[in-house]
């Protein structure tokens, strides 16, 4: 169906009728972009036509070699359509700037400086849509002495602090996921959203600025305000806490669970299903406070907790807790997909790219209109060139024809 962009789709959600242009690559743009396809809105992936998205060829790849298709590209890039457009040449400058005066957003992740040097900067945006909203994610930020310099995940990890109170105190260690790309994705998203209501108050649009750095320092929780207000330097604490006890990993029969039953009515609850009762009055770790007691924690709490889960498996642990108190198993990522829960919340869902089917992370947004994840595709280089170009553009077949001649698209 044609929605009111006139961009030929085939999906419903919050965000129809807006139009994204997502000229990002790898993971924190596209992600950023994705979020939002999935919510409704029509993302138009733009690539250089002999220089696409690296990703395309990440692992894990199927098929042959020479004509593997990438799981990571898929999961990244689905409900997108996708054109190729060089933006170095005059006429795919142009064509960019024709596609922004019929948008809302523009989403980029490129270095600093890099939009002005294509001549496709804010004020270039504005002068030809003055409600269009520029979303841009970088290492370091668009303003600041460290602006310029190249990033990736691990530098707004090492750099926002998050590194360094991360692992254990023999070892800091990086968080082993790309924490500083998603999480710039996440306020890429909210970021952009509250510029797009402002655009359709106003008429104006924005230029949101998101910095890796800046997004995990606010994740790190009460290192930055303990630091400022008594001078203490957060450090890793490997699986524990600094003070909430007990709290952390445990040892079972078959590997670990977090086990988190350190306010008084867990530790109550945890004692009951434990079958120590009597514990729950010990006048030396009755309380939440005498428990947070390191001496009092080491010597009593800690073997009491280690004996309980030494004795059962993650799943009867699991299972004799339910709803009592917070204990998870700690879980492989096989046990993850395999998960009835994460299944039933279609947080494992099936994406299509090029004729091969993988299972990716669905959107941890639920709405209660839905959105769109399900059932998802990923898009080839260059495939939506024509409705995009020909078909919302209106571009004859004549300029198509010398665009591609040119290497324009």
């Amino acid at each position: 169906m044609n929605n009111e962009t006139g961009i030929p789709v085939a999906r419903s959600g919050p965000l129809t009728g807006v139009v994204i242009l997502d000229l990002t690559r790898v993971v924190a743009g596209p992600y950023c972009a994705m979020l939002l396809a999935d919510m409704g809105a029509t993302v138009i992936k733009i690539e250089h036509p002999q220089d696409p998205d690296l990703t395309r060829e990440f692992p894990p790849l199927q098929g042959a070699d020479g004509n593997a298709i990438s799981g990571f590209f898929a999961q990244y890039n689905r409900n997108k359509m996708a054109v190729s457009l060089n933006l170095k040449q005059p006429a795919g400058r142009q064509t960019f700037l024709d596609m922004v005066r019929k948008a809302h957003i523009v989403i980029e992740n490129f270095r600093p400086g890099t939009m002005e040097k294509l001549s496709l900067d804010y004020a270039t945006l504005t002068e030809a849509n003055p409600a269009i909203i520029l979303t841009s994610i970088s290492g370091f930020g668009q303003q600041g002495p460290n602006a310029p310099r190249p990033a990736f995940d691990s530098s707004a990890q090492a750099s926002g602090g998050l590194w360094s109170m991360n692992g254990t105190v023999e070892e800091p260690m990086r968080v082993g996921t790309v924490l500083g790309d998603l999480s710039a994705a996440l306020y890429g998203a909210i970021g952009t959203l509250a510029a797009l209501r402002e655009a359709d108050r106003t008429g104006h649009g924005q230029w949101v600025d998101i910095s890796q750095q800046d997004s995990i320092i606010s994740l790190t929780e009460n290192a930055l305000v303990t630091y400022t207000a008594t001078g203490k330097i957060t450090v890793p604490e490997g699986n524990g806490h600094p003070f909430v006890k007990p709290y952390g990993r445990y040892a079972c029969k078959d590997g670990y669970v977090f086990f988190g039953a350190y306010t008084d009515k867990f530790w109550r609850e945890a004692c009951i299903v434990f079958g120590d009762e009597a514990l729950i009055t010990d006048p030396e770790i009755d309380t939440m406070a005498k428990r947070f007691n390191p001496d009092v924690h080491d010597r009593r709490v800690k073997p009491i907790v280690e004996g309980w889960c030494a004795r059962h498996t993650k799943a009867e642990l699991e299972a004799m807790t339910g709803a009592r108190f917070p204990l998870s198993p700690i879980k492989g990522i096989d046990e993850v997909v395999a998960d009835p829960h994460v299944r039933q919340r279609d947080m494992v869902i099936p994406v299509q790219y090029q004729g091969v089917d993988f299972e990716v992370f669905g959107n941890p947004v639920k709405l209660s209109g839905g959105t769109c994840e399900q059932h998802a595709s990923a898009p080839g280089v260059g495939q939506d060139n024509e409705a995009i170009y020909a078909g919302w553009l209106g571009k004859d077949e004549d300029e198509l024809e010398t665009l591609r001649r040119n290497g324009v698209i």
